[in-house]
């Protein structure tokens, strides 16, 4: 007999870069508008958040650079781009605050997360995040090496 429940797959992307490049001020977390087999090829891991960021148009949210590798199983009429720029969905009140903080001198809004959530659509982690300083990133280093020593002994 076959089981009926859903398969659970346990995907995360992350961006490691952005960590380490930006201050994170706040986060949040959107759902991705996706076209054709892009969510197969995401439940299959073949995504990568390196360099994506997210620009507002027109009062709505979209994420640039992320970067969704084609599903080799697919047809050649289901091809979409794999760096094409993907609406995200916040809620008004939401898309409103991070219009707002934007505007900002020096703040901007990073991808740190892709996941598949328990209902089984993709669900992107974004924050709100100033850039670090060269002199911040030093500091960051020294922290993870500290901690790095005293895991050790």
């Amino acid at each position: 007999m076959i089981d009926m429940e859903k398969k659970k797959t346990h995907v995360e992307i992350r961006n490691k870069k952005a960590g380490f490049e930006y201050e994170m001020l706040e986060s949040f977390t959107a759902g991705i508008v996706l076209s054709g087999t892009e969510i197969k090829s995401i439940r299959e891991g073949k995504a990568s958040l390196v360099d994506s960021y997210c620009y507002f148009v027109g009062g709505e949210l979209f994420v640039k650079n992320m970067n969704v590798a084609e599903y080799w199983w697919g047809s050649a009429f289901s091809r979409q781009d794999p760096k094409r720029d993907r609406k995200l969905l916040l809620t008004k009140r939401e898309l409103r605050k991070l219009q707002r903080a934007v505007k900002e001198k020096g703040l901007t809004i990073v991808a740190t997360r892709l996941f598949i959530s328990e209902n089984g659509y993709a669900k992107l982690n974004i924050a709100l995040a100033r850039g670090k300083r060269e002199f911040d990133k030093r500091e960051s280093i020294k922290e993870k090496d500290m901690r790095r020593d005293m895991d050790r002994s």
